[in-house]
């Protein structure tokens, strides 16, 4: 005989309610894909079949180096002739900071949610899952943005190109709005498609800029005096100390330029990885990820300082003003004019579709880390883990900002700045908070001044453009008001994923089975927990619940632990108090985890299940608040609702009885 059939219930216990499958062909092809809450290394969680890293560096490189479309524009117009100096900053900051930063944060948090993972537990109940919905407010506005944006961005590329239709001048928002749902059908085909259509956009968009820059040093080396021209420029800003403070000055607007190391360690699970066990697979997993961000620093570093020599060298400073050739397209105006309208058109066309697809790695990142949270705070609807639904919903939002903002470029660089800042403090404070934890001193001093270079370029892109931070605490509001009217509106869901039984627990309710042939139960919060309570408690309930004489009871306690979860594997263990026997469990909500015992000992016995309650005192209305925030309030009444919401037959329902 098993372990099992030595009792009348099994040791694991499925969810009493099972979400219904879809009863159509688009319902099933919407759900097919779900992206798993992370319960540890073994949790199932890839929604996509895994890729090579560096096919997983082109998705996030479509973000990445699509800035080169517009970057060293910028460095130009923000630091004149010493751009180059600015963009070395960059660099230092990219391979001395943001590379070690973020490779850590792959190794510390390599389920793909980032920094937001390891703040999660600074904080604990309520105020910690406020604080993640902050996070996931920044996260929102910097990757909804950078979507909106760089498709804004590909339509003004579009309308430039002298070979454009004259018919679609004017006509901005539409052909934005077209980009975004032709980027969102990408998504619902598949990841697999969206990364085979990132790998040739990235392949022909750096070999172009390869050519480009190739070309700028022949025309530089052929015309020295341009070089003349340009030493003679660094050196009427002063010489060192005054090149140092205009590059200075410009840092902050180039930061930017970084975006896509957080994008990187968010689509860690769809890094392919090998190994015989899963913590080998995810150890393989964080070093080829480690490669990924790697090989894309390195890329982007060699491209920006290239990049940034030969436009500032070559490219008259007033072209680079508003209204100028070059303003925010620099290389595409070297190629028309160094390799003629066909290469210039081709490079046209190349920033055009990096820059629309640029937003596939920021929809990768909102579809890898949002449904990881929302659905498992019981803040967002089950169905919102499923892929294809989020990247309608995304879509939606992105085609709404659009509008609202009427495709404007500018108008929505504060919000991308601040949301892209924001998500990068948050990694260098997780960092240097792990690295204090772990006495890594030189790793916390280096980290923390890595903090302070931040919040410096955020603090002043809020100054500069402080519609950007109005903007995100929209995202942030947003988030949170529909966080809070989904979790009001889920209270009555059992909450569980499933329930686990230790031996004493199924063997008090075969002893129970066997005296009777049923299952008394007595609902008690526990107080001293000795055998007085539980006798006292027996006797309360015998004389003013129609608990039979003979009935052989058992009780049922659940403690709660963080009321601010919302669902977990309840496990429920047996324990004897001077011949008392108890079902004890916790939970983060006492009614839930009640109806879900019930519910589940009635599927498992055959016998439908009874439990005794004593009325709660005090004002109903401070119950419910009670039980919305603490997790408890008066029980027997929500008990009673979650079985009535979960079993539509009365006639199968645990009788739930309350007397006093």
């Amino acid at each position: 005989m098993t372990e099992t059939s030595q009792y009348a219930i099994p040791d694991r216990v499925e969810s009493p309610v099972r979400p219904a499958a879809p009863a159509t062909g688009l319902g099933r092809w919407l759900l097919k894909h779900r992206v798993q809450p992370v319960v540890g290394p073994e949790s199932g969680e890839t929604h996509a079949v895994p890729q090579s890293w560096w096919k997983v560096m082109c998705l996030t490189g479509v973000d990445y180096f699509s800035t080169l479309s517009y970057l060293p524009a910028i460095a130009a117009l923000a630091a004149g002739a010493v751009s180059p100096l600015a963009t070395l900053l960059i660099v230092a900051l990219t391979l001395l900071g943001m590379l070690p930063m973020y490779r850590r944060v792959a190794k510390e948090s390599p389920h793909g949610q980032g920094s937001v993972a390891m703040l999660e537990n600074l904080l604990p109940f309520w105020r910690g899952k406020l604080f993640v919905l902050v996070l996931l407010g920044f996260v929102a506005t910097s990757w909804i943005i950078t979507i909106t944006l760089s498709s804004a961005d590909a339509t003004v590329h579009l309308l430039e190109n002298p070979l454009a239709p004259g018919f679609l001048h004017g006509h901005e928002v539409a052909v934005t709005v077209v980009l975004l749902l032709v980027l969102g059908g990408v998504f619902l085909l598949g990841f697999s498609e969206a990364v085979g259509v990132a790998i040739p956009l990235v392949a022909v968009f750096l070999l172009l800029n390869a050519v480009v820059v190739a070309a700028g040093v022949v025309q530089v080396l052929s015309e020295p005096v341009v070089l003349d021209r340009w030493v003679d420029a660094l050196t009427a800003s002063g010489g060192f100390t005054g090149a140092v403070g205009p590059a200075v000055l410009a840092f902050p607007l180039l930061v930017l330029g970084l975006s896509g190391f957080e994008t990187g360690v968010s689509m860690m699970p769809l890094v392919a990885s090998k190994g015989r066990t899963e913590q080998e697979r995810l150890a393989d997993r964080v070093r080829n990820t480690r490669k990924l961000l790697t090989t894309a620093a390195l890329i982007m570093s060699v491209y920006l300082i290239a990049t940034s020599f030969v436009t500032t060298v070559l490219i008259p400073a007033e072209e680079f003003r508003p209204g100028g050739e070059a303003n925010g397209r620099a290389l595409a105006y070297l190629a028309h004019e160094l390799l003629g309208e066909g290469v210039g058109t081709a490079y046209d066309i190349s920033s055009i579709l990096i820059l629309w697809f640029a937003g596939a790695s920021a929809m990768a990142g909102l579809i890898n880390i949002v449904p990881r949270y929302l659905p498992s705070y019981g803040m967002a609807p089950d169905w919102s883990r499923a892929v294809r639904p989020v990247v309608i919903v995304y879509t939606v939002i992105c085609v709404l900002v659009t509008i609202v903002f009427n495709a404007d470029v500018n108008a929505q660089a504060g919000a991308y700045a601040t949301g892209i800042l924001a998500m990068m403090v948050s990694a260098s404070v997780a960092v240097a908070i792990s690295a204090v934890r772990r006495r890594q001193r030189k790793a916390a001093a280096a980290f923390t001044v890595l903090t302070l270079i931040l919040v410096y370029a955020l603090v002043e892109n809020v100054i500069e453009k402080p519609d950007g931070l109005t903007i995100s605490l929209f995202f942030i509001l947003g988030i949170i008001a529909i966080s809070l009217v989904s979790r009001v509106t889920r209270t009555t869901e059992l909450r569980v994923e499933h329930i686990e039984f230790d031996e004493t627990a199924r063997r008090f309710v075969s002893a129970t089975l066997a005296h009777d042939g049923a299952v008394t139960l007595i609902a008690n919060r526990r107080q001293a927990g000795d055998a007085a309570e539980y006798a006292e408690k027996e006797a309360e309930q015998r004389g003013t619940n129609p608990v039979p004489g003979t009935a052989d009871v058992l009780f049922l306690e659940i403690d709660v632990v963080d009321p601010s979860d919302f669902s977990e594997v309840l496990q429920v263990r047996g324990v004897e108090v001077d011949g008392h026997r108890i079902l004890r469990a916790d939970s983060p909500a006492a009614p839930n985890a009640i109806a879900a015992i019930l519910l589940a000992l009635r599927d498992c016995t055959g016998v439908r299940p009874h439990c005794h309650f004593a009325w709660s005192e005090g004002n109903p209305l401070g119950h419910l608040f009670r039980y919305l925030l603490l997790g408890r309030g008066d029980t027997a009444p929500v008990v009673r609702e979650i079985i009535r919401a979960s079993e539509p037959d009365p006639d199968r329902r645990p009788g739930i009885h309350v007397g006093g």
